[in-house]
């Protein structure tokens, strides 16, 4: 007991030390990325979303496996999505896409997981809020170049979710 209470003076003793030692404060200012912004020069940026109506709009590849599809168009009248009026569907069901052009709703938006049922072409109760997983993109300048280069095991992969099929990977 005598043992465990000098190593722990001695532990406190040298966590104070410690701090005395490096008492610098950072600035809030100065931490993250934060570049030059003070209250004087803090602005919204202009932000362009793509005005392409659905169908015209160009489709952007996956940013990495199973990833939710980006918004390719304007989302003007599409939004607030509710259980009872999502105008999403009318394009991205299955049976439409085909001929709309749209991204298909994948197979596990279709299915429920939770108690291992296919729902026979019936978009799940939990998947009808689209835009909580799928974004708009706008053409803005990056601060920080990205430099991550996606791998999809499936030469699909980004353009078409397999996720149905690959969700017990590794647990078989």
């Amino acid at each position: 007991m005598k043992f465990k209470f000098i190593a722990f003076g001695a532990l406190l003793a040298l966590i104070l030390s410690a701090c005395a030692v490096s008492n610098k404060s950072i600035s809030d200012t100065d931490m993250g990325f934060r570049g030059d912004l003070t209250n004087d020069n803090i602005a919204a940026r202009d932000i362009n979303y793509s005005a392409e109506p659905a169908g015209m709009s160009k489709k952007f590849d996956r940013s990495f496996e199973n990833a939710p599809p980006f918004i390719p168009h304007d989302l003007e009248g599409l939004v607030p999505i509710t259980k009872d009026m999502n105008m999403c569907v009318t394009c991205h069901m299955p049976e439409f896409a085909a001929d709309s052009g749209a991204t298909p709703i994948p197979a596990s938006h279709l299915y429920d997981l939770r108690n291992k049922t296919d729902l026979k072409g019936i978009l799940h109760d939990e998947r009808f809020n689209c835009t909580t997983c799928h974004v708009s993109q706008a053409d803005v300048k990056v601060p920080i170049k990205n430099n991550f280069t996606p791998e999809f095991r499936d030469a699909n992969g980004s353009a078409k979710s397999n996720l149905l099929d690959i969700l017990n990977d590794g647990v078989r």
